[in-house]
């Protein structure tokens, strides 16, 4: 195989703005069917691929070697069963499926298989997150004992849409949240304790808007949170080190360009506003820290390696599945107004 032949399930904002042009930069992998009820969006962006109307016809489709699912995260599960059924490589878009026994039941089934499957966690490559684990991996901050991860916004309306309804995997814990877990659980590894606070706070929403969870790490603690009523602005990152303390606000602007029709690639992919960049703050005084350049490509082009050369995939099941353990844990925690162990 020279290059990998993928298959396109879906392509609402997620599959338009966040995968197709990010494999459209990256050698030797291709988006040659698109699932999709709106053929002249997908011709419109990419003119040579065909239009199919049934996901589960790109699923079984005999010359793809990796199949793509952006749907709604109620679909996740059994599209990827049937996709990795038919010996494609998987790729789901965050949240890797509303819980964890679906996770683990695909994770087998790709195992047996000798398939890669992968949850397109791109937020790990992030310019603020990038920064903070340089920062951390060159020992600036020491051992940290406290670590405050933040994604506020202003959205006091309830949309209809399916991300805003009570479905299974809806709600910003499973959406946002599932990125502050991943980024977590990479820097930190697996927690003792979970305890969650989940909330549906705006009138008319139908479920979570709010949550503040902390993972328990002996004497260390990780604090989760966001809000979608929070008009003002609150720093992205704060996080608290034997050596340093590391601040920093805004958001990566990788997003905000591939809304607008940007692509890795252009001027200023991956670059952060002077004015957001982290303050690092030591015995010293206060410093600015250059932010890391963004890279969401970085994933398919790690994904192609690990199907091409047999590398390590960018996001690994095991690692996606343990995202949504300790989210499950955080809710079963919220309910219950108790901590929980993770072990347990």
């Amino acid at each position: 195989m020279s290059y990998i032949r993928t298959g396109l399930i879906g392509f609402g904002f997620s599959g338009a703005t966040f995968h197709a042009p990010v494999i459209d930069t990256v050698k030797n992998i291709e988006i040659t069917h698109v699932a999709s009820s709106n053929p002249d969006k997908v011709k419109g962006q990419l003119p040579e691929a065909e239009v199919m109307s049934s996901a589960e016809d790109v699923c079984r489709h005999s010359e793809l070697d990796a199949v793509i699912i952006t749907t709604p995260n109620t679909t996740h599960y059994q599209l990827a069963k049937e996709a990795l059924e038919h010996n494609k490589h998987v790729v789901l878009e965050k949240p890797f499926v509303p819980n964890l026994q679906e996770a683990e039941e695909l994770t087998v089934i790709a195992e047996e298989r000798g398939l890669f499957l992968s949850v397109y966690h791109n937020r790990r490559w992030d310019n603020d997150f990038l920064t903070l684990k340089e920062c951390m991996e060159n020992g600036e901050l020491g051992r940290v004992h406290t670590y405050e991860a933040v994604w506020n916004r202003f959205r006091p309306d309830v949309r209809d849409r399916w991300r805003e309804q009570n479905l299974p995997g809806s709600g910003t814990w499973y959406d946002l949240g599932s990125h502050l877990v991943d980024q977590a659980l990479l820097l930190f590894g697996e927690p003792g304790t979970i305890f969650g606070d989940i909330q549906v706070q705006r009138e008319g929403g139908k479920t979570a808007d709010y949550f503040h969870v902390i993972l328990g790490y002996e004497n260390k603690r990780v604090i989760l949170r966001s809000g979608s009523m929070a008009i003002g602005d609150s720093p992205r990152y704060i996080v608290h080190g034997t050596k340093g303390s590391f601040v920093k606000y805004g958001l990566d602007s990788q997003e905000d360009m591939l809304k607008i029709g940007g692509k890795p690639g252009d001027k200023g992919w991956g670059e952060d506003l002077k004015d957001n960049q982290a303050i690092l703050t030591d015995e010293n005084g206060n410093r600015n820290i250059p932010s890391v350049k963004g890279a969401y490509e970085q994933y398919y082009i790690k994904f192609r390696d690990a199907i091409l050369e047999g590398h390590q995939p960018p996001v690994t099941a095991h690692e996606a599945a343990r995202v949504i353990k300790v989210i499950e844990l955080a809710e079963k925690s919220s309910q219950n107004h108790t901590v929980v162990s993770f072990h347990s």
